[in-house]
């Protein structure tokens, strides 16, 4: 992993990124959520009065201790799972797919025994490409270099 471009969806720039403990309602659990693709923070934006989309440079350190999920799998599902059930990690950065809203409802569908995990992988096919990089640690997000921000058309 060389260096990468990544965006933050909110309403506000953010210079001074932060680890932001809330709800285990997070795929991969506290952390500071971007994304490489765009348009995709740019629709976490518009879910505020001011939409704005934060710009950032990563240069990964090779020493944290980073999980990549490169495709969902069973281990991706179980990672979720895990997280959103409250559980912690010792990941400084986890990269992967988002469970958007569509998979979230099948993910809590799952984890209440209304399907079955076959029957989650029939119904988990993104209709668009979805991607997710969070930041889990303060040592993490030095691996960010911030780079400015633009406003989402309303």
């Amino acid at each position: 992993m060389g260096m990468m471009t990544v965006y933050h969806g909110g309403y506000q720039p953010l210079q001074k990124p932060e680890i932001r403990k809330g709800r285990n309602t997070k795929d991969f659990g506290n952390g500071f959520y971007c994304t490489i693709i765009k348009e995709q923070a740019q629709r976490w934006a518009k879910r505020y009065e001011n939409k704005i989309v934060s710009i950032y440079e990563v240069r990964m350190n090779i020493s944290l201790k980073i999980k990549e999920f490169r495709e969902m799998s069973e281990e991706w599902l179980d990672f979720i799972i895990a997280c959103r059930s409250g559980k912690k990690h010792d990941y400084d950065i986890v990269i992967g797919a988002m469970a958007d809203d569509q998979i979230y409802n099948f993910v809590s569908d799952y984890m209440d025994g209304v399907i079955t995990r076959e029957q989650f992988w029939a119904l988990a096919k993104f209709k668009y490409p979805t991607h997710q990089i969070v930041f889990c640690t303060e040592e993490a997000l030095k691996c960010l270099k911030y780079r400015g921000f633009e406003e989402v058309e309303k």
